[in-house]
């Protein structure tokens, strides 16, 4: 077996060969072998990598702006961070989400890995860092204090930009699911019990609705993520980083982003501060109870096929059981279900992470990322899954949602206008006792005339009937 190739590097703890095909340096490899801890890397979240080259790009330029190092050395970092944006490199982002160090380790992952991409750029060879070195020019002015924090916000919040795209697309397949089904009459149910009637494009459109509310409060709470801390370096009072530096920072990073990035007013709190994060997961918090309440809601209106509601068809999408011979489970809002259980839990977590901070830092921040990175990822990919695999698919079981008006004793409720409280109350104790519907009972009594009936139970004379202009 041929040896792997390596270069030499040196840190604190002193000399350390590394992959000399490896962009990352001496500081990664060392992450590299103390953290195995979950098995998830941080490749696997693109927007928190192109996060951290926008800060790095912004920071570089106010640095020159600054008159810390040279536009030679810029154009190199430019250039790096440019290709990280578009995609390369992603692969050089190896380190476990879960580590110690309050995120020194993601720092100096990028640091290096910009660092050496520069160098290569530049001409020179990776390791030479005398012309473009991690700490000296890709740290410059900085601490991973703020620019690790930094990076978490502006990541999340393109993140977030994402999870309501995804969102918005899911509500529009309810709402025309619910133009769809329109004309279709079905009974209401309030604790599981025979309520009033409705149409099942009310129902579908209340779907669109909860989950719009949650978007609106998603698109309002991106901005608490738009407040970062550059400038503050360790504990946020600005030591070593030049006058003005933290204002040219932040007007470069809201550039590069095209996010309103604005400075905190006060450095030392927003350094030692997550209550951002905390607002924003609640945030998904509340999403992931709304979702998994239509999830709930679609599997029970769909039970059956023979001995549930059956009031609609979800799309068979593979077999149920390895026993039961015809048997097909609502997998999709399972699984969506599953992922809602997932956001609440690691709310919890970010919960705990957050009031864990002491002093000037907190330092479990890395659980924080985790956790939120991987909740908008799993919401995307639940939101696009759900629309494309179940919504756009399901039909109604007309037949049934007839039946169950026709029989319910909950009819009774819409002819108190028209026949009275007391002949209303009569009539249901009769359905009740005889085991018949309420209309039956019309007609053989010849209360209403059909068209009188017809009236009452008109879809489109629904109350609240499709949405308001």
């Amino acid at each position: 077996m041929t040896a792997q190739a390596t270069r030499r590097e040196h840190d604190l703890l002193g000399d350390k060969d590394v992959p000399a095909d490896a962009y990352y340096g001496v500081q990664t490899a060392r992450a590299l072998e103390n953290f195995h801890i979950s098995g998830v890397q941080l490749r696997l979240y693109p927007n928190l990598i192109k996060a951290f080259a926008m800060v790095k790009l912004a920071a570089a330029r106010a640095n020159v702006e600054c008159g810390q190092f040279s536009k030679e050395i810029l154009a190199g970092i430019e250039k790096a961070c440019q290709e990280i944006l578009d995609g390369k490199l992603h692969d050089e982002f190896r380190l476990d989400v879960f580590q110690g160090g309050a995120g020194t380790s993601t720092n100096m992952n990028a640091n290096e890995v910009i660092a050496n991409r520069a160098l290569e750029l530049m001409g020179h060879k990776k390791g030479e860092y005398k012309y473009c070195d991690p700490h000296d020019h890709l740290n410059c002015s900085q601490s991973t204090n703020d620019a690790y924090p930094t990076s978490l916000h502006v990541g999340m919040a393109l993140g977030n930009v994402q999870l309501v795209a995804a969102m918005k697309e899911l509500i529009a397949a309810f709402r025309a699911k619910g133009k769809e089904f329109a004309p279709i009459l079905k009974m209401g149910r309030t604790q599981l019990q025979d309520a009033v009637p409705m149409t099942l494009g009310q129902e579908f459109e209340a779907f669109a609705e909860t989950l719009a509310g949650e978007v609106r409060t998603l698109e309002v709470i991106e901005r608490v993520l738009c407040e970062t801390n550059m400038g503050a370096t360790a504990i946020g009072t600005g030591l070593n980083a030049p006058a003005g530096y933290a204002q040219k920072c932040t007007e470069q990073l809201a550039k590069i982003t095209g996010l309103p990035i604005r400075l905190a007013d006060n450095l030392i709190e927003a350094t030692q501060d997550t209550q951002a994060f905390v607002l924003y997961s609640s945030c998904m918090k509340s999403l992931a109870i709304k979702l998994s309440k239509v999830c709930n809601d679609l599997r029970l209106l769909s039970s059956g096929p023979r001995c549930g509601l059956r009031e609609i068809n979800l799309p068979a999408k593979q077999p149920g059981s390895s026993i039961m011979p015809g048997k097909v489970n609502p997998v999709i809002p399972e699984v969506v279900n599953m992922v809602c259980f997932r956001v609440i839990g690691s709310d919890l977590t970010i919960t705990m992470a957050a009031e864990a901070g002491q002093l000037q830092l907190n330092v479990f921040e890395p659980v924080i990322a985790a956790c939120i990175f991987e909740a908008q990822t799993m919401f995307v990919n639940a939101a696009r899954t759900l629309r494309e695999h179940c919504v756009a698919g399901i039909t109604a079981n007309v037949d049934i949602l007839r039946h169950y008006v026709d029989y319910s004793i909950g009819t009774v409720t819409a002819l108190n206008p028209v026949i009275g409280y007391d002949k209303a109350t009569e009539l249901a104790a009769e359905a009740m006792k005889t085991g018949r519907g309420i209309l039956e009972l019309l007609r053989e009594k010849k209360i209403l005339s059909e068209e009188q009936i017809a009236k009452v139970l008109d879809p489109a004379a629904m109350p609240g009937q499709g949405r308001p202009s």
